[in-house]
């Protein structure tokens, strides 16, 4: 398999049909899954939600409850979290010297909600740049951290009651491979919107980190206690409302899990 997911279900199975290897689609121009060959999120390419019917094969992937992340040879996780309450705020996947950060924001049934951050974000910001990119409007905003100057590029997708956000800094704004592989990581990020009742904007509870293996061990207990869904403990619901963040670094890679914790 290649670096980028695990293949669609439905790819696996048709490039079985033809003798091919299912991780094919990995080597593609993330240009050709975008907006540019009108091609449709939830059905020809992601980020996807739980419940699209062609939804990538996440069962691999690390749960941080609103958010499934793909593993990726050579990434690192940065995991934001409230000092006061332990909340989960926000990810951070690291790829050379480019990084992603992820949220997700519940949205309107009918409505999209990026376009109204987009605009937000603009007028807030005179030196914001609204290019077309990927994943069609993006935003290159300039950011101060620490003293220092740097161009972010900001990018969205609407979902089914979400719209995943992300926030691309270092060469992954400009082009070449850093760029291509984090295009392509948030193309296969799964977003599990939940049931909770949330406001428009708010964030889509997360929690800490779950490995596969121990996800699959608390299905199994569960099932075997009659119950019909794993229970991930400390599970947080609702929207989140604290600024105050630390930070939980570990690796996101294929082989060992959390080899690295700092």
């Amino acid at each position: 398999m290649g670096l980028f997911g695990f293949g669609r279900k439905r790819k696996a199975a048709q490039d079985e049909d033809h003798g091919e290897a299912a991780g094919k689609a990995d080597v593609e121009d993330p240009e050709q899954d975008a907006r540019l060959t009108g091609q449709e999120r939830g059905v020809d390419r992601g980020p996807w939600d739980v419940n699209d019917e062609d939804v990538i094969d996440y069962d691999d992937y690390l749960d941080i409850g609103s958010i499934f992340l793909p593993f990726l040879q050579g990434v690192q996780l940065r995991i934001k979290s409230s000092r006061e309450s332990g909340e989960i705020l926000a990810a951070t996947v690291t790829f050379g010297k480019s990084s992603l950060e992820l949220e997700a924001f519940a949205a309107p049934k009918t409505l999209g909600l990026w376009d109204l951050m987009r605009s937000d974000l603009a007028k807030a910001n005179s030196q914001a740049k609204e290019v077309e990119g990927v994943f069609g409007h993006e935003l290159l905003l300039p950011v101060t951290v620490k003293g220092k100057g740097m161009m972010t590029r900001f990018v969205g997708v609407d979902g089914p009651r979400w719209m995943l956000r992300g926030i691309f800094s270092g060469p992954a704004t400009k082009g070449g491979k850093e760029k291509e592989t984090l295009d392509r990581y948030f193309m296969d990020v799964v977003v599990d919107r939940g049931e909770e009742p949330l406001a428009p904007r708010d964030r889509i509870p997360m929690h800490a980190p779950v490995s596969p293996a121990e996800r699959a061990a608390a299905k199994a207990e569960d099932e075997g206690a009659g119950e019909g869904e794993a229970k991930i403990p400390d599970k947080p619901t609702g929207p989140f409302d604290s600024d105050q963040q630390t930070e939980v670094k570990t690796t996101l890679s294929r082989g060992p899990m959390f080899s690295e914790v700092r």
